[in-house]
């Protein structure tokens, strides 16, 4: 057995005390900056969080629907890896599901957080959003389930705040993921979930199940822009679907491009960086809009070769870049007198005919 699995400590901890111990441990509801990544704590145990199992101090009842939960997908990390491996959330694959089922009601959590104020607002602040834009931010997520064991920084609520900690959880649990391919709730508990912290460095706290193994653990890396739509496995007879992202399932439908891959072995490998060609799938950054003070074109390798300047390859000047042109070095129109000397202006042109104000002449030469 793998070293890093005598790690894992099986333990009959009540929920009160496993949750003081996790609070011991670290965890807290402190954030930083507004990107929404967890603050660092020294040491933090990980709490394993089996499929169907709510938690410690859930937020609201389980909205999880009855769908069949996917398989994980063959292959695993490479021997002697320690760190968890990170998955683009757009990676073909990442994700399972039924055909026009989404595997939380999503609905029924945004009533259920409705019926509590205090409720949302905790929910709300662990989510990192307005307590206003609960239901909407609800509506805009995707339900999908996990095909690999995943961990997060979860939050249970406790004495009217959200208190986090870190939690691996299952393989086929059913999530409600953002437009960048990140794992946001978890419907068993209808707890908000947020990045996990780099390297908690503690134990995993819990009973294992059945294939867990710490070094087959990931991390979803959100995509680098909004991304149109998900390709998930059909948990009902192993097919690709592309399920569009804020959905519920009823749209789903077969993908234009299929991934290369068979959906039963098709493994989350490497960094998990999605095909570029696969439809909804765009990891590269959204064209921007051009900094005024700062040209984002790169200048070609090599000039044009005709000498013309028509190489397509050449950049286009921006006209927001361009100095304008400095009208105390604008050259001055040719002098109407011919038998003026070169460089001096005549001068009924520099002083024009009209009234002059009765002052000394000031100008020298």
């Amino acid at each position: 057995m793998r070293s890093s699995l005598r790690r894992t400590r099986r333990t009959g901890l009540p929920a009160a005390g496993l949750v003081s111990a996790l609070l011991l441990t670290g965890c807290s509801t402190a954030w930083e900056g507004a990107g929404g990544e967890p603050a660092a704590a020294p040491v933090q145990d990980v709490l394993l969080q089996p499929l169907g199992a709510h938690g410690p101090d859930p937020f609201t009842a389980s909205t999880v629907r009855n769908t069949a939960p996917p398989a994980a997908p063959a292959g695993g990390q490479d021997e002697g890896t320690t760190r968890a491996r990170e998955v683009t959330g757009s990676t073909p694959g990442l994700y399972g599901g039924t055909r026009a089922v989404g595997s939380c009601d999503v609905e029924r959590q945004v009533a259920l957080l409705a019926a509590d104020r205090t409720k949302a607002r905790a929910f709300a602040e662990a989510a990192g959003i307005p307590e206003a834009n609960v239901a909407d931010w609800l509506r805009g997520l995707t339900p999908v389930a996990l095909r690999a064991d995943t961990r997060v920084t979860d939050h249970g609520y406790r004495e009217g705040r959200a208190a986090a900690y870190q939690a691996v959880l299952q393989t086929g649990t059913s999530v409600l993921v953002d437009q960048y391919g990140s794992p946001r709730v978890r419907c068993a508990c209808g707890n908000p979930l947020r990045s996990p912290a780099t390297d908690p460095g503690g134990v995993h706290q819990g009973e294992p199940w059945d294939g867990f193994d710490p070094d087959r653990v990931i991390v979803v890396r959100p995509t680098a822009s909004v991304v149109a739509s998900l390709i998930i496995v059909n948990t009902t007879d192993s097919t690709w679907i592309e399920r569009r992202t804020g959905s519920d399932g009823d749209e789903d439908q077969a993908p234009a491009v299929a991934p290369a891959c068979d959906p039963d072995t098709c493994a989350l490998t490497g960094s998990g960086t999605p095909d570029p060609d696969a439809p909804g799938h765009d990891a590269s950054p959204a064209p921007a809009t051009p900094d005024p003070a700062r040209p984002t074109t790169p200048r070609p390798e090599t000039p044009d070769p005709s000498g013309t300047g028509t190489d397509p390859a050449q950049p286009v000047p921006d006209p927001y870049t361009e100095p304008y042109p400095d009208p105390y070095t604008e050259p001055f129109a040719e002098p109407s007198d011919p038998s003026a000397p070169d460089g001096q202006v005549p001068p009924e042109e520099l002083f024009p005919a009209g009234a002059v104000p009765d002052r000394p002449e000031t100008f020298q030469g």
